[in-house]
């Protein structure tokens, strides 16, 4: 049916847009029902947008007969055009939406579309599986609260491309479609038509082509990029996501940690109203497990991990057996203090220890302190020495009442456990200031890794990192003791970039291959054209990238990345709106020359 609406008569404005400086005004809106009353023979919508909310009263006494019938009959999700006049809403104004002082008085109305009754209500907080949500995500999408994350989103966004740009950096695209190369995450595949059994692979990040965007003498580049990644999933990853990737010739990190800080405040001060302090605090990768048991800690509480190694080793265990021998093997003894204000029960100090075991360790050792330095409600009471008992309560600088929280053995072990119980026990007992924005720069990361599944030596990043200049000699010799030139960016104890200096000396990027195990033909084989790139006069280079959903999350106090992108995935990988991934027919299979294993 063909309507005036649109084709003669266009919108005035949007649902969140009228003042009561409008009143008075003939004014014309589009949008969705968001509700409706019937009060006192008058007929009440909310008419919402993606920019709002509007109150449109049908009065029978004002509406014509015909607009006040139709508007008795639409129900919620309807799309249509009104048209009336502003008015003051005068002591029924309401003061918690911005278009609360107006109504407008309705004196036509038109149907652009009905809708059935919606799966789930469209406002926000609803009670509805997020998997029903996902299914029908253009409905979810309509929710307020959806509305401002995607909202928060595009102000980044654009944040970043004035940003970046008024600081010299081009906004260049890379191809999405590579050549497969190990390392780093698994890639997805994509047959080749064209090429029978060959594949390219879904880019997972746009390193090897920034580096030759570098190369080439084009010295500030960025891309809000797509990138792809055949991993297991989680609450903070998806197999598609988003990134802020840049890249600069002619930088130390110094140089790299200017631009990104001052990407950051233009981000906060315009989405948050914040502005952080500059330069952001910088700790080395070490020192941030050894306090804190994390490589992106969270500083807006303490609980610090308190070392009693020294303590144990001075008094050889001070009667506590298994502290010794954890001791003699090279492990630790570490702790977190609880404080005494956090009135910790047993029972509470007992699901603190399940928490342990959920996440890998055998138990928890605890001691609470009495008044006299003596430990209580603790199985080491009995068996703890005076003087070691002293000394550990001297290096926790425990007072009466607080509660020593007890993990030993392997450093790695113990940094993963007390780190993630600290940041249980910070949300636990209220330590966590949600108003805080605290920054932190990460540095002097570990070069290399031995593989969980393969025992070999992998990279920690990727194999373009440069190690540092003081550890060039260990790269052949003691390949874990390297560091490398590589930094992250944590926000709130989440990693929110990372990035590296380059390696831009074809003869260092072939000695990195080499402890990685790579041979000069597989070497060739996967990165001939980098190599090559790297000999004809590389410049110093460097970059780091932005992971723009886990930011947006952020900003915007969500739990999970899934809820600040529009369309995102499952933990298993599915779209359950379009119903992808699915099966192709057995004729574009022949195409692809791709057999089935049935």
């Amino acid at each position: 049916m063909e309507s005036k609406y649109i084709e003669q008569v266009d919108r005035t404005h949007t649902c969140g847009e009228l003042r009561l400086s409008d009143e008075g005004e003939e004014v014309v809106l589009f949008g969705w029902i968001d509700g409706r009353r019937n009060l006192g023979g008058c007929v009440f919508l909310d008419l919402r947008d993606r920019d709002g909310l509007t109150q449109i009263v049908f009065d029978p006494n004002d509406t014509p007969a015909d607009v006040f019938s139709a508007a008795g009959k639409v129900r919620s999700e309807w799309v249509v055009a009104i048209k009336g006049k502003v008015r003051s809403r005068g002591e029924n104004a309401n003061r918690n939406m911005p278009t609360g002082e107006v109504e407008i008085l309705a004196d036509d109305l038109f149907v652009f579309n009905s809708s059935p009754v919606p799966p789930f209500e469209v406002v926000d907080g609803v009670d509805a599986r997020e998997e029903l949500r996902l299914t029908h995500r253009y409905l979810d999408l309509r929710r307020p609260e959806m509305v401002a994350r995607l909202r928060t989103r595009h102000k980044v966004m654009q944040a970043v491309r004035r940003y970046l740009s008024d600081e010299g950096f081009w906004e260049l695209e890379t191809p999405m479609m590579i050549k497969n190369t190990p390392g780093g995450a698994r890639n997805f595949l994509v047959p080749s038509r064209l090429m029978p059994r060959n594949f390219y692979a879904l880019a997972e990040s746009p390193q090897i082509y920034k580096q030759l965007f570098m190369v080439a003498g084009y010295d500030r580049y960025f891309q809000i990029v797509r990138c792809f990644r055949d991993e297991d999933l989680r609450g903070d990853r998806q197999p598609e996501f988003t990134q802020i990737d840049m890249e600069m010739s002619f930088v130390s990190p110094r140089h790299i940690f200017q631009v990104v800080e001052g990407l950051m405040v233009d981000i906060l001060a315009g989405v948050v109203g914040y502005k952080p302090e500059r330069p952001f605090p910088t700790m080395s990768y070490s020192e941030a497990m050894s306090r804190f048991g994390s490589d992106k800690p969270d500083l807006r509480f303490g609980l610090e991990l308190v070392d009693l190694t020294p303590a144990v080793r001075e008094f050889a265990g001070g009667g506590i057996g298994m502290f010794a021998d954890a001791v003699d093997k090279g492990g630790v003894v570490k702790c977190i203090v609880a404080p005494a204000d956090a009135k910790l029960s047993r029972k509470d100090v007992d699901l603190l220890e399940a928490k342990v075991k959920e996440m890998g360790g055998a138990g928890l050792a605890r001691a609470k302190i009495a008044e006299d330095g003596s430990w209580t409600q603790s199985p080491l009471a009995k068996r703890v020495e005076k003087d070691m008992r002293q000394a550990i309560n001297t290096a926790a600088k425990a007072s009466t009442g607080d509660v020593l929280l007890i993990q030993f053995g392997p450093e790695s072990r113990v940094h993963t456990i007390l780190g993630g119980l600290r940041i249980h026990l910070g949300q636990k007992l209220g330590l966590v200031d949600k108003n805080k924005w605290e920054m932190l720069w990460v540095t002097d990361f570990p070069m290399f890794e031995t593989s969980e599944e393969t025992g070999q030596i992998q990279a920690c990043h990727h194999p373009f990192t440069a190690p540092h200049p003081d550890d060039i000699d260990t790269l052949e010799s003691d390949p874990l003791a390297t560091r490398a030139r590589a930094y992250d960016l944590v926000l709130n104890g989440v990693e929110v970039g990372g990035g590296s200096i380059r390696i831009h000396d074809s003869f260092v990027q072939a000695r990195v291959f080499k402890a990685l195990g790579i041979s000069d033909e597989e070497a060739r084989e996967k990165f001939g054209f980098l190599l090559d790139a790297l000999q004809f006069g590389a410049p110093p280079h460097g970059g780091l990238a932005i992971g723009l959903d886990r930011l947006v999350m952020l900003l915007s106090g969500c739990d999970s990345i899934r809820d600040v992108i529009p369309f995102p995935k499952t933990t298993s990988g599915q779209c359950l709106m379009s119903g992808s991934p699915s099966n192709i027919s057995e004729r574009q299979l022949q195409e692809l020359k791709i057999k089935l294993d049935k």
